[in-house]
């Protein structure tokens, strides 16, 4: 980048700004009013922790629940705070409930979690040998309850139930998302923690008698998606979506809390730039359920995803701190090249790019099946589903003020440049 009068950016071999998305860091600060002191950044750092544990601190962030509602109005009150008016948009869903989830073996009892796309036991659950004929045991990452040999097991018709082993960075229950939960498949599948391996293969090795309980009840529930929008000067112009997800397992607070960061500190940087087109900005709840309400979201608007001029998606894990590193998905080349500048400039990391056809992780999936254009950034987090994800320690602030100096680069050109 070349500097003209005042460290201005300009193009090689001229005196005006450069129009391309990725100027300098420092640019983008004036721009969206940020940092001007060291004083400033820190406030801003206590600002971001303040919000995430109020996030966190709400509970269990399961969609339809009273925690979720409780969220959804927090969430609407800082939309508020950010200078645009906020709507709830309610979409029912059938809540599951877990009354017993539990698997027994002579005089001990673990706890565990019903896998929610999957059949349930009833009261009296469903006794056998494990390993046996009657009830499976199998291990799986998070979020690969459909796939590999859990996924190969529930497909088989062999088992009357399953017990899993979870799998996550670290020790504990880290329950895995029920992405088919309007198509439920196989038998039921009791979820358990890594931590009770050692002694899960010993009774499978002796293929013991064990009880496996996986009791629900159903609720029917709302949920709420969280919107807002900024006007662009040109209603005429397809409007700009921003996206990010706001439910899930346990109190996430770093699985959810930096992409709601970004979220809100984005509403405030473009109110600021004025933007040609519309910016629409939603926070789903439904994530952990098949992505329940973007879909929502979607059908209640009808064309918006081809209408649009892109979706920007804040997937899981933006800024989390323990084992940090970026999966960079966009829906084709172009937009890979904006985001991946922008990101670069920022100073964030790539550690993966998602190959040109695949279907993305997380909310961005919905806009890719429906043949939109999109950016979206997925984070590595270690306490990704893990019960222990809470705490100052979990979120690092500096870096997510870096995506959202990266996100303000690429929101800038794509709410005021045509494509």
């Amino acid at each position: 980048v070349q500097c003209g009068p005042a460290g201005r950016p300009r193009a090689a071999g001229g005196n005006r700004l450069m129009s391309r998305a990725v100027v300098s860091r420092r640019e983008w600060l004036l721009i969206a009013g940020s940092a001007v002191s060291l004083r400033a950044a820190d406030a801003r750092e206590e600002q971001f922790q303040s919000l995430v544990h109020a996030y966190e601190s709400q509970g269990f962030h399961r969609t339809g629940t009273a925690v979720d509602r409780a969220s959804a109005d927090w969430l609407a009150g800082e939309v508020r705070r950010a200078g645009l008016e906020p709507q709830l948009e309610a979409f029912g869903l059938s809540r599951i409930d877990p009354v017993t989830a539990t698997l027994t073996a002579g005089d001990r009892r673990i706890e565990g979690i019903p896998l929610f796309d999957g059949a349930f036991t009833g009261p009296a659950g469903v006794a056998g040998s494990l390993s046996g004929e009657e009830i499976g045991l199998e291990e799986t990452a998070v979020n690969a309850a459909d796939t590999g040999a859990l996924g190969k097991a529930r497909r088989n018709g062999k088992f009357r139930a399953i017990v899993c082993i979870t799998r996550g960075a670290r020790p504990g229950l880290c329950p895995s998302n029920a992405d088919l939960f309007r198509q439920p498949f196989g038998p039921p599948v009791l979820q358990v923690s890594s931590e009770e391996t050692a002694w899960l293969r010993g009774l499978a090795q002796q293929k013991a008698e064990v009880r496996v309980v996986a009791d629900v009840k159903r609720v029917q529930a709302e949920a709420f998606n969280v919107t807002g929008r900024i006007a662009g000067s040109d209603a005429a112009l397809p409007p700009l979506v921003v996206m990010t997800p706001r439910s899930g397992w346990y109190t996430c607070a770093s699985e959810r809390g930096g992409g709601i960061l970004c979220w809100l500190e984005l509403m405030k940087v473009l109110q600021r730039t004025k933007p040609a087109r519309d910016v629409v900005f939603v926070a789903s709840s439904g994530h952990e359920l098949g992505h329940l309400g973007i879909n929502a979201f979607v059908d209640r608007r009808a064309g918006i995803v081809k209408n649009s001029v892109a979706w920007i998606h804040l997937g899981a894990n933006i800024g989390a701190a323990q084992d940090p590193g970026n999966t960079l998905q966009a829906s084709d080349d172009e937009m890979e090249k904006k985001w991946a500048a922008a990101m670069t400039e920022a100073g964030l990391s790539i550690l993966r790019r998602v190959p040109r056809g695949t279907v993305p992780g997380g909310e961005a999936e919905v806009v890719h099946r429906g043949g939109g254009r999109y950016a979206s950034a997925i984070g590595r987090n270690a306490m990704f589903h893990n019960p222990e994800d809470r705490g100052p320690q979990v979120v690092d602030s500096k870096a997510v003020g870096r995506f959202v100096i990266a996100l303000t680069a690429l929101a800038n050109e794509l709410a005021n440049r045509p494509l």
